[in-house]
């Protein structure tokens, strides 16, 4: 099945050509990253302008990479799939209108897709041998939560963020810190170069329930700042490894944990803090300890695409069918993750 996949959640405007779920023929990510990092956050207004502005270039180019053209749609594409929540509610409208009116012109079926399926079923695209049940890591700005997979579309959410997601919590960290936006990804780079062991954060394990909450370091991280004002290029870098050591370390924790009282042998990392280089390491060295295989989609399937769109929605048709409501097709800002049947 050829499938075009659109994907426009929060600040990343995405068309994707997919066939058979896996094999992507093309995939065009336009970042708005530059528009928002003056206001250290994404603007929803400003969001859903862009995607307005970029949307119908994004589907053009993607077509173009794949060798095709919007007169080969009718002939070459045998569905639409779109992000239909949860997201900023302008965003989301944006990439809805866009799949419908395709949908409509060249008569194909439309397939909704939640964005934390997505990310779930990230991981599938380059890993064949990956299927459930698995326990799926979603980390990402807005989203930080452990889901028992037990079967395709058959979801149990064991816990999720209390107060902020662990991207959310970079990006905080960053700001306090004086460094750029989105902070994640700058962190990272000079945490390489910094002590993990030089400031010693209390572990947001929350114990006795599988959820998260990074509120708490953010503060400890204030405090400190407050008391030991940042000296020099070396003392930044070692603020930045013990922040990240410290999110690193409870997602890894409670990971394991949970997937030795579920007795899984899968973990599959998704979001865009999947990127995060230490969480990479540490799933990978934890998992070789505990004989657990860790599956993670490579950096361009961390970040927000239309390819896992794609991927989850071919997933989703082979269990459900093509048949959907136009509540189901409408876009949802709080759209929760639930069982497709």
């Amino acid at each position: 099945m050829n499938m075009l996949a659109i994907e426009t959640s929060c600040d990343e405007t995405s068309a994707s050509f997919v066939s058979d779920g896996t094999k992507v023929k093309s995939v065009v990510i336009s970042s708005q990253i530059k528009i928002h990092a003056k206001y250290f956050g994404v603007v929803p207004e400003l969001a859903s302008r862009a995607h307005i502005e970029n949307i119908n270039p994004v589907i053009a180019e993607t077509l173009a990479k794949a060798g095709l053209s919007f007169g080969d749609f009718s002939k070459k594409i045998d569905a639409i799939a779109v992000t239909v929540g949860p997201g900023l509610a302008g965003a989301l409208l944006v990439g809805v209108i866009a799949a419908k009116t395709m949908a409509s012109i060249y008569h194909k079926p439309l397939i909704p897709v939640n964005h934390l399926e997505g990310h779930l079923y990230s991981s599938f695209i380059e890993n064949k041998s990956i299927r459930p049940p698995f326990l799926s890591v979603l980390i990402s700005g807005g989203h930080t939560e452990l889901v028992l997979v037990g079967d395709f579309g058959k979801y149990k959410i064991l816990g999720a963020t209390r107060d902020d997601a662990a991207g959310e919590a970079f990006d905080k960290a960053a700001k306090m810190l004086g460094l750029e936006y989105p902070g994640g990804p700058i962190i990272d780079k000079r945490a390489e170069f910094g002590n993990p062991d030089a400031i010693r954060f209390t572990r947001p394990y929350v114990k006795g329930t599988w959820d998260f909450s990074f509120s708490g370091v953010k503060t400890a991280l204030l405090n400190y700042l407050k008391i030991n004002p940042v000296k020099n290029e070396r003392n930044l870098n070692d603020i930045c490894a013990s922040f990240r050591q410290v999110v690193a370390e409870t997602l890894c924790y409670k990971s394991f944990e949970a997937v030795k009282k579920f007795n899984l042998k899968q973990i599959a990392l998704g979001g865009g803090v999947s990127a995060n280089s230490l969480i990479r390491k540490m799933f990978v060295r934890e998992g070789r300890k505990n004989t657990v295989k860790i599956f993670m989609p490579s950096l361009l399937y961390c970040t927000d695409n239309a390819a896992m769109i794609g991927c989850a929605a071919y997933l989703k048709q082979k269990e459900c069918g093509l048949n959907y409501t136009s509540l189901q097709l409408s876009p949802t800002p709080s759209l929760l993750l639930e069982n497709w049947h």
